[in-house]
């Protein structure tokens, strides 16, 4: 059984995060998942979802409980992501700064070679963020910035959605149908 860390953290996309956790309950009998908000990654939960994500049935881990399993590189999770991941969260895990659990498992994975996916939502980005992403990606990261596709002619959001999310779960190296595939014109 795969073992997935799903950190959220305060940028807005709280979307991308619920429709990652949907398909990955639906898929619970192979992949094992554990939760991290940030403490301003549950507000913005709040505000664009507004449900309660204990509803999932997954662990979830306070922010600042650096005694949780994710924490430390022998717990063996296979993979993370940070799904919408805010600049300031990306930044903290491009310098090593663990000053939340979200940013010490992010560590980890980077310590371990372990697949970590960074779903970017910022736009513009500044330099800063560009060099942030940089160190990142030479560290072994995937810095995936939330870009749906139009080719599959999305019928609304949910659609645009699905495209990013089925993009995660690939680049985490789980199979899924969620998005559409490109088969040619």
């Amino acid at each position: 059984m795969k073992r997935l860390v799903v950190g959220i953290s305060g940028a807005s996309g709280s979307p991308y995060a619920r429709r990652l956790l949907d398909w990955l309950a639906d898929n619970r009998s192979s992949i094992r998942t554990e939760l991290i908000f940030t403490k301003t990654g549950r507000l913005v939960w709040q505000h664009e979802i507004g449900t309660d994500p204990k509803a999932y049935d997954f662990p979830i881990h306070s922010p600042m409980d650096m005694a949780a399993p994710m924490a430390s590189g022998s717990a063996g999770f296979d993979a993370m992501a940070v799904v919408p991941c805010s600049a300031g969260c990306m930044a903290r895990i491009a310098h090593g700064i663990s000053a939340d659990l979200v940013g010490r498992a992010a560590d980890v994975m980077l310590k371990e070679r372990r697949p970590l996916v960074l779903c970017l939502r910022e736009s513009p980005y500044s330099l800063v963020h560009v060099r942030n992403m940089a160190t990142l990606i030479e560290a072994g990261a995937i810095v995936m910035p939330a870009s749906p596709n139009f080719y599959s002619n999305p019928k609304g959001m949910d659609d645009l959605v699905d495209s990013v999310v089925g993009r995660v779960l690939d680049q985490l190296g789980i199979d899924n149908d969620v998005c559409h595939r490109w088969e040619g014109m």
